[in-house]
């Protein structure tokens, strides 16, 4: 059972919702673990531990499907607690899920640490945000509006 699955009076009225299947058991909602939190924790799901060892990467499953709406993605962020501890990121951060995916979630882990990391079933991985997208239309065009930046690449705007 989450933490705070839904948080009373807590920017809910008008909340997406996103549908979530378990795949597997022992499989778990993502977790808001406090009532400010703009994120939602996911669980590892996991039938034997995984050991990162340094500069090593892991893709690790969550059990879980997500039917997110149209119009929203799913944003998957790594948990500072586990950078500032241990060196553990996500090596595409953020990670996107975009609305029309429908298989299991899971999180590309990297160790930036210097020791060995391991992972057991339940622990938090990351976490995730679902938040508004826009979809443009592209134009192709013959020449674009001018800005005081311009064609400046990497580090142009300054230090």
């Amino acid at each position: 059972m989450p933490k705070l699955a839904r948080i009373e009076g807590y920017g809910m009225s008008s909340a997406p919702v996103a549908n979530v299947k378990i795949l597997r058991e022992g499989a778990r909602l993502p977790e808001f673990m406090s009532a400010g939190a703009a994120g939602a924790d996911l669980r590892a799901c996991l039938e034997s531990p995984v050991v990162i060892f340094p500069g090593k990467r892991a893709l690790v499953p969550t059990g879980i499907a997500l039917e997110i709406p149209v119009g929203y993605e799913g944003e998957i962020r790594p948990r500072s607690g586990l950078a500032a501890k241990h060196g553990i990121t996500l090596v595409n951060s953020p990670g996107t899920i975009d609305s029309d995916y429908r298989g299991e979630v899971q999180v590309i882990m990297i160790n930036l640490g210097g020791e060995p990391f391991k992972i057991e079933n339940g622990d938090r991985i990351a976490q995730i945000l679902i938040n508004r997208v826009e979809i443009p239309e592209y134009r192709i065009v013959d020449e674009l509006s001018d800005t005081h930046r311009d064609e400046g690449g990497f580090g142009s705007s300054g230090r």
